[in-house]
Parts: C-alpha cells; structure tokens; sequence
C-alpha cells in the first residue's frame, strides 16, 4: 500500500482504540498468569482532563502497557469519586440556573437532582482517558458511590466506632463558609498573603487613661475575645497578671493571664485570646476555662454573639470595625503585614477556624502499621525522599474530622432519639433495636438520621480492595487475585490524604499492604513556575493538544521532562518534539518500505556482504544493549530516562546511523537479508516504544508487513547478551565519520569530491571490519595504512589515531595550523577540567567505581589526542 506523505494522527488513533476494545485486550480475568494490578487515582466526577490528569495516567498505562508485553495478566481498574464538596457546588449552580434554591429542595429532592448531573456529566473525564490510549479495563468501572461500595464504607464506619476508633466530640475545626463544611487540616492549603496588622488598645480595667495593647490581623475577631495572653517573663506585662481589661466597642470585661504560649517578638508581646475562632486560643480557653464567644455564623457572617454587625459578612465588618475603633481612640496604628492564611483547596475561600461538633477518627490507634511497612520497605516510595515526609506526619498524627455538612455523599450511619441520645447503625430498624435496648421511652417515628456525610477521603480509603469487593464479599476470587496491587501513580500533595489512608485501610481491613511500590509524579507547572490551573488560566486545553499533536506527541511531551517527584515545566515544544518523533520513525517507514520492491538475493549489491554483516551486527547488539538498560530504568520507576534512552536508539543509531549504513545506492537493489533484517530491527524498536507511543508504534509494525498479532498484546523477547567491543567498533565508525565529515565542511570539500585517507595506526584490524562503510559515508576513493605523516593533507585526530585526508584540491597550511591550534586549546581545556574532577576527593570519594573509570579513560583520550594535534602542528612547520 501507498504510504501518506505525512503521519496522521487522528485518522490513526480512534481506528486501533476501537480495535484494541474489539478485541478485549485490556479486560482481565483471573487466570494462571502473574497478575500485575494497578487502580486508577479516582478523579472526581466533576472533572475533566487537565495537563496532571494527563502525566499521572500516562505513566500508569506505559507500566500496564509493558507488565501485559511482559505476558503478565494486567489489570488497571478505571472509576471516579463523588466528591462531595466539589459535585454539590456543580448541583447548586444547575439548580440556580434553573431557579431552584437548595434550600428549597427537601435532601431526597436534592439527591434526585445530583444523580441526574452525575449521569449527565460524571464520566466525561473517563471518556476522554481514551483519547489518551489508555488501556483501562473498562468492565471494571468502579464510582465510590455504587450500592455495594456505599454499603462497605457504612460498614466500615460502624466497624471503627464499635472498635473505639471513631468518636464525636465538639473541638475546633476548619470550617469553609462557602461549601458550608468543616474541613480536614489537609484539605487547607496555606497562601503567603500581604496583610495589615492592627494595633489596638484594650483599657485596663481599674484604670481611665491606661491600656494593654495588642496586634491583630484580624480585627473583626475582637467581638469575640475571652482574655489577653501575656508571657509570665515579659517585664512589660508582670504588674498586669491577674488584672481585667475591657473589650472595645462592647465593653466586656476579660482577665489578663500570663502563659508561656505568648511569644515576646510577635507585635506587642500581648496576645488576645477568642477561644472560638482560633486553634491555639482554643486550646488555651481550655487551660484557663474561659468562654466561648462563637460570632460567626456558618456562611461567614456575624452571629447574634457578636452584638454588632450582626448578619454581615466577616470581611466587610473588617472593613468597617477600623474606622470605628478609631473613632473611639482604640486603634492605635495600621502595619503592613506578610503572613500565611489558609485556603479551603475546594472552594478556594479563606477559612475560618471553628468550635464545632463532629465526627472523628483516632488516628494513632489504627496508623503503626501503616507506617512501619514505608519504614521497612514493604511498601516502596518513588523517589525515596518521600518516606521522610510520610513519617514526620504520621508520627505526628492528629485525629481526623471526617464528617461534613453536606447531602450529597455516604451519610453518617447514626442516628438520634429528640434528647440527643444516639446509635451507629446500619439501618433506621437496627438503630431501633439498639435504642430499645436502652429502654428508650421514644418511638421509631421519633429517630432521625445524622444529616451529615462523610469525608469524600473515608470511601476513597478503600478503593485498591473494594473495587474487587474485599470488603462487601469477603475473600472472593477477584481480590484474593488482584489485591494487594502493584503499582500506585499519585501526586505527592494527596500522601496524606489518600496514600496514608489506603495503607491504614489495607492493614486494617485486608490484613496486608494496598500496594507494593508508589510511584510520585511531580506537579506540572508553567514557564514561570506556576502550578497549572484552570482557575489560573494557565493550564492548556489537553483534547485541544491531542487533536493538535495527536496523542502519542502529547503523551511523549509530558514524559520526556517527568523524572519521578520532580516538578515538570511544561512547554509545547516538548509536544512538537514529540510530532517531530512521530514524523522521524514515519519517514524511517517510508524509506524501509521503498526497498521492499527492491529486494535482491544476488550479490549485486554496492557494499560487500561483510559489510552489511558489521552494521547488522552491531545494530543487534546497540538494540539488545538498550533492550537491557531499559528494562533495568523501568524496574527503578526512571520512567522519563528510559524514553530518552529509546528516543536516542531510534532517532540517533537507527535511523541517522544504521539506515544510512545499509542503505543502498541510487536506484540500486537491497540484499534482502538486510531488508528482512531491518524490518525485524524495525519491529523490536516499536516493541519497545509501544508502551510510551501506542497508536504510532501498533500502525508501523502492522505496515511493516502482513501480521497476524497486534503489538499491543505482543510478547517482549527475553534479553540478550552483547559484545562491548562490538558497540565500540560503532562508536570508533560514528566518531570517524563525524570527525571526516567536519574535516571536509572546514576545508570547503564538497561532498561529491572524492578524497583519499591515510590511516596511520596500531589498530588496523579495527578499521579494515568498517574501511567499506566508512567509504561510502564519507565519499573516499581509497583508504591506505601509513606509519607517517603524508605532507600536504588535512589531518584529523581522534583518539591516538591520526588521519591524512589526501585532495585534489589546494589547501591552505595556515588554515590547517589555524584549525588544530583551536582543536588543541579545546582539548587541553577539556583535559583541565577532567582532571580538576580526578584531583577532587569529594568526588573521588562519592562517586562510582565505574564513573571513575569513565572520567579516567577521558583524560587518557584527551591526552592522547592533545599529543596527536602537537605532532601534527610539527609536521606543518
């Protein structure tokens, strides 16, 4: 068939997605096979793909690509969250526009409302998954609201509390105004803010013109202060312990206590204390017993407490409680002020520290496991450098809020009797006979069900073992198969919050790890460094790229600068080098496929068969040696490094090297041992590639010849051994054509001019095995061994070899002394800097034996070399 003039993408890419679902390659079943298992990072169903979407899915379908070529029984498991907070602001926005208010709704009607967005709207980033080519078994589609996972997480609630592990109790949370939810303290994110520090200036109680003065940054909390805190070693304050103070604008009166908790360089020294709005007041009103003063209402505005600005929004009484404060002389100065403030990572909105009852789990009763298998390697971090991080926080574990004041989610299974008596059960008859076992004197019709759900985090918990149904059929086929998983791709930024969690779980309820390697991605991030967002506007339109580059370019951008953990700077030029790639190994295909008409078995050919034999042979042996490098970088999670590696194999040695070799004359015939060769290099190469490039590579290997196999399920031969001194007769060949070709640009010798080479040498034999290659790529006549220098010919260096090219042409002595003088000043400067690094005992202490050895045989080339240029500048004289 005729080959387009171009690769085209998106003709390619829908037509083998759809082949590949026909024939059922991605689906799993359990079998005799290794099974090697990985579940999707559940995207919320509120989402679509983004440039993080794209990184963290595409590392996890080379992994599941390559386990399935490795003849391993590959399961990756798709599904999505329901995501409470995130969902229930999308049901509310569709309900304004339609004029329906959720107030308005009873929870039943509101539910109704978010199923039908859910069906609508919810698996749209799934879809787009395979635009990606991802292999996702897609019979497996899991959602963390399905009857039976809904059950388990009710269970496994019910499960904690009766172990003790779950509890409710009123202590200070994070609270967002806008979702109208508390939050856990990772889901708080911390932005550096400029500020204004407020100075005011409480009278003291037993006094008409003296005052304590205190520094806020906010000034609207003072409706609801307690106390002012001092430390009991600050000389300032030491008359003031045990005195009162009068709150401004309300007058209430507040002790002065001295604790070791103030600090002395924070503004006055001073603190003022509202238990009811900050996590460490709190703490201290506990300590000193003091009152709680809550003025906030739950959408951020002043409660009733306050006693003024009662209904108005927080941020607008700061705006209007300054001019106040100043009009009665109690404002004393305004500072600029740098400070960190948290952020609810949901809605984006400030958030208000708050007193609230909730449901908790104690997390130091159910974490040491989870942490002792990260510490002994049970479980393995990728990058390393993340067990550090995990420890310190698990070791310094605080308790979990895991209630939130939302409808749409798995709703709290306890339930209340109207004197706030109450039961965890399953079901409103279960909690029935738990009350009436407490000879409650209340019917069923009186009991009411919590109204709050659970923390989105507390289904996502159990996800590697309830998608095979660990826990709603215990001990089934599937998941004594499937669990524990291999391999977990997820962002570092969710280590705690689902990571943790899912080893606490696992333990837990499975009694063995989740998963036996997690593999980090960096976060993708702008030209100037910022995290890509939508609400930034600086995330690209991800299906708008694959459209554009298709998504074998946009897959191989993304992980050509992903090494693990590390951030990515995301470019587009990444994306066109990667159409670039796609439009190299097209016109490779072009070329192969143009000698498939030509083939000879007739020894007619223009390169004697020896020849062919040294580029067939070392090609082998340069395949089966990144073959072996790969393989090792893929067993280590260097994901990004092996495609280099690939990349520069195909682009580098076989298409501007090995095809250049074999390739024959003008309209002269192939040997066609070379051309069935090349075709079965050709294959192995997208054997290889596939996993990174699936659509580009499953096309070229089908149009290399009539197959009956597809790629995608195809079988990765075992490796193979290699020559080393092999693949240094193609460095020594490369090297000398690169050297012979920039000796002949220098010298303006253009290419059809024919030249003849001086070798002059210990190694003969060496170059006698490429003299033919070398000839032909370098347009030389002949080649002869010489011992001396040949007078009036350019002379070219490399290692300790020197060569004479011999030509009809004129040349200049000046121009040749001019080019080895700037050949030799780069050589000893070159050799300078090698042995700088040899004379540094940190590095000689620190490196590998093998880098050593490296930067040794360096220094004995550049020498060898530096020495070949004097005597060649002598013989110019």
């Amino acid at each position: 068939m005729e080959l387009s003039k171009h690769y085209i993408p998106n003709e390619v890419e829908a037509r083998w997605y759809e082949h590949w679902l026909t024939e059922g390659y991605f689906t799993s079943k359990p079998d005799d096979r290794e099974a090697y298992t990985v579940v999707i990072p559940p995207p919320n169903v509120t989402g679509v793909l983004h440039m993080g979407h794209c990184l963290n899915n595409s590392i996890q379908d080379i992994l599941v690509r390559r386990a399935r070529m490795q003849g391993k029984n590959a399961c990756w498991v798709p599904g999505t969250d329901h995501a409470s907070i995130a969902t229930e602001a999308k049901v509310v926005a569709m309900l304004r526009e339609r004029g329906i208010t959720k107030s308005s709704l009873s929870r039943d009607e509101f539910l109704g409302y978010a199923w039908e967005w859910k069906e609508k709207y919810g698996g749209i980033i799934l879809q787009q998954l395979k635009k990606m080519g991802c292999s996702l078994d897609w019979d497996r589609t899991s959602f963390t609201m399905d009857p039976d996972y809904y059950q388990s997480v009710i269970k496994v609630f019910i499960d904690l509390y009766q172990k003790g592990h779950i509890y409710r109790g009123k202590r200070m949370i994070n609270w967002d105004v806008k979702a109208k939810t508390a939050l856990s303290d990772e889901e708080v994110i911390y932005k550096e803010v400029q500020s204004k520090l407020y100075y005011i200036q409480y009278r003291l109680a037993d006094s008409e013109n003296e005052y304590i003065i205190i520094a806020t940054v906010r000034p609207e909390t003072i409706l609801g202060d307690a106390a002012i805190c001092v430390n009991p070693a600050d000389e300032r304050y030491k008359h003031l312990h045990g005195k009162f103070a009068y709150v401004p604008l309300i007058n209430r009166k507040i002790p002065i206590i001295p604790d070791d908790y103030v600090t002395f360089d924070f503004g006055t020294g001073a603190l003022k204390v509202t238990p009811a709005h900050d996590m460490n007041d709190y703490q201290l009103g506990q300590k000193y017993h003091l009152e709680i003063i809550d003025t906030m209402n739950d959408d951020g505005t002043m409660s009733e407490a306050a006693q003024l600005f009662i209904g108005e929004d927080r941020f607008e009484v700061r705006k209007k409680i300054i001019p106040l404060l100043e009009s009665t002389g109690n404002l004393v100065k305004i500072e600029e002020y740098t400070n960190q403030i948290g952020f609810s990572e949901r809605t984006d909105v400030i958030v208000e520290p708050r007193l609230s009852l909730q449901w908790w789990v104690s997390m130091q009763s159910i974490s040491a496991p989870a942490l002792k298998a990260v510490m002994d390697d049970e479980i393995h971090f990728h990058p390393a450098k993340f067990k550090n991080l995990y420890r310190h926080w698990m070791e310094n574990i605080k308790d979990w809020c895991i209630s939130r004041q939302l409808w749409w989610g798995h709703r709290i299974p306890a339930w209340y009797t109207p004197d706030g008596a109450f039961v965890v059960a399953a079901s409103k008859e279960d909690a029935w006979e738990e009350f009436k076992k407490q000879n409650t004197s209340f019917s069923i019709t009186d009991i009411r069900q919590d109204d709050d759900c659970l923390d989105t985090w507390f289904s996502s918990w159990l996800w590697p073992f309830e998608v095979f149904k660990g826990l709603s059929d215990p001990g089934n086929a599937e998941v004594s198969y499937y669990y524990p998983t291999n391999t977990l791709v997820t962002a570092p930024e969710i280590i705690f919050f689902w990571v943790a969690r899912m080893i606490m779980a696992g333990y837990e309820y499975m009694g063995k790890k989740p998963f036996k390697d997690v593999y980090f991605t960096g976060i993708v991030r702008d030209k100037q460094g910022k995290k890509m967002s939508k609400s930034l506007g600086n995330s690209p339109d991800l299906l708008g790229l694959i459209d554009q580059y298709g998504a074998d370019a946009v897959r191989f951008g993304i992980m050509i600068a992903s090494p693990a953990g590390n951030d990515i700077l995301f470019d587009e030029s990444a994306l066109e080098q990667g159409r670039n790639f796609n439009n190299k190994l097209w016109n490779a295909l072009k070329l192969v496929k143009m000698w498939e008409a030509r083939q000879s078995t007739e020894a007619i050919l223009e390169l004697p068969n020896s020849d062919h034999d040294f580029a067939l042979n070392w090609f082998e042996h340069r395949l089966n040696q990144v073959k072996t490098e790969v393989d090792s970088m893929m067993n280590q999670f260097r994901l990004s490094e092996a495609l280099k590696t690939i990349y520069s194999l195909i682009w580098d040695d076989f298409c501007s090297w090995y095809l250049e070799w074999v390739k024959p004359g003008f309209e002269q015939p192939v040997n066609q041992s070379v051309y069935e060769k090349t075709v079965v290099y050709f294959e192995e190469l997208m054997l290889l590639l596939h996993p990174f490039m699936p659509f580009i590579t499953e096309e070229i290997y089908h149009l290399l010849g009539d197959k009956k196999d597809d790629l995608c399920v195809k079988q990765s031969a075992p490796l193979k051994n290699y020559s080393k001194e092999i693949l240094d007769a193609g460095e020594l060949l490369k090297k000398l054509i690169s050297a012979l070709r920039d000796a002949r640009n220098k010298n303006q010798l253009k290419p059809k001019d024919p030249i003849k080479l001086h070798i002059e040498t210990d190694r003969v034999s060496e170059y006698t095995a490429i003299e033919n290659i070398l000839a032909k790529q370098v347009n030389i006549e002949s080649i002869q061994y010489t011992k001396q220098t040949v007078p009036n010919s350019i002379v070219v260096a490399l290692e300790k070899d020197k060569f004479f090219i011999e030509t009809e042409q004129k040349l200049d002595a000046e121009t040749l002394q001019a080019e080895l003088q700037k050949d030799l000043l780069h050589q000893v400067k070159f050799l300078e800097s090698v042995q700088k690094k040899l004379n540094n005992e940190r590095f000689i202490q620190n490196a590998k034996p093998e880098v050593i050895e490296l930067e040794r045989k360096k220094m004995a080339d550049a020498e060898a070399r530096i020495s070949t240029i004097q005597e060649s500048l002598e013989n110019l004289k």
